[in-house]
């Protein structure tokens, strides 16, 4: 345990209070029901510990998700819905499985993919996006298909480039986090009483994707050194 706080920096430290502060800041105004506060909170701390490369990342994470998938379903979002369940529930233990074989005191050894690769999963991902973004829009009920997609295809990619520890994550994310704050400004407007805090839970997500990104830029180089 001494080692795990060792490895913690003072910046990371305040970083992770401020977002915390931040969360039950947004829920005391926004006077939001526990469910919401419980998915901000958690989705906070989740994503702080995965910029820092944190393996309790995935402990959390496993809690956010259930929370955040029910949010999803009463909000009509079947593919954030789906998403969720199927796919970030078994990743979360899957992922934490395979950082235990590469972690050491709590911090994950990170990589970065080369220039061919990247390219590769960018394109995949786009066509992925417009593939599943069409099949939505033919499900009834369903809102903002397309944007829907592009959050459910960038969010497996980026999830997956994660486990296997790449620092290109952070890209993916920084575009998810824009995607998905668009997705929940449009169900703000039309009504929906959890939106505000979505929005602010997202925006949340995208200054910290541009820290992560940062640290793990630098967390790679360290280890390819």
């Amino acid at each position: 345990m001494n080692d795990i706080l060792k490895s913690w920096k003072p910046f990371e430290i305040v970083w992770l209070l401020s977002f915390s502060l931040l969360g039950v800041g947004i829920a005391v105004v926004s006077k939001d029901n526990w469910l919401n506060f419980f998915v901000l909170i958690s989705g906070i701390l989740c994503v702080v510990l995965a910029a820092k490369g944190s393996i309790w990342n995935y402990i959390i994470g496993t809690l956010n998700t259930v929370a955040y998938a029910f949010v999803a379903y009463q909000n009509g979002l079947f593919g954030e819905l789906g998403l969720y369940l199927l796919f970030f529930l078994p990743m979360n233990v899957f992922g934490y499985f395979m950082w235990k074989k590469h972690t050491k005191n709590d911090i994950v050894e990170m990589k970065s993919l080369q220039l061919k690769s990247l390219l590769t999963v960018f394109v995949l991902t786009a066509l992925g996006c417009a593939v599943l973004g069409y099949l939505l829009s033919l499900l009834k009920d369903q809102n903002t298909p397309y944007l829907d997609g592009m959050s459910t295809i960038i969010s497996i990619t980026a999830t997956i480039l994660m486990i296997l520890r790449y620092k290109e994550q952070w890209l993916l994310y920084i575009i998810l986090n824009i995607v998905t704050v668009i997705i929940w400004i449009i169900r703000t407007l039309d009504g929906s009483e959890s939106g505000i805090m979505m929005i602010a839970m997202w925006s949340a997500f995208l200054i910290n994707a541009g820290y992560g990104y940062y640290n793990w830029n630098k967390g790679s180089k360290e280890e390819k050194e």
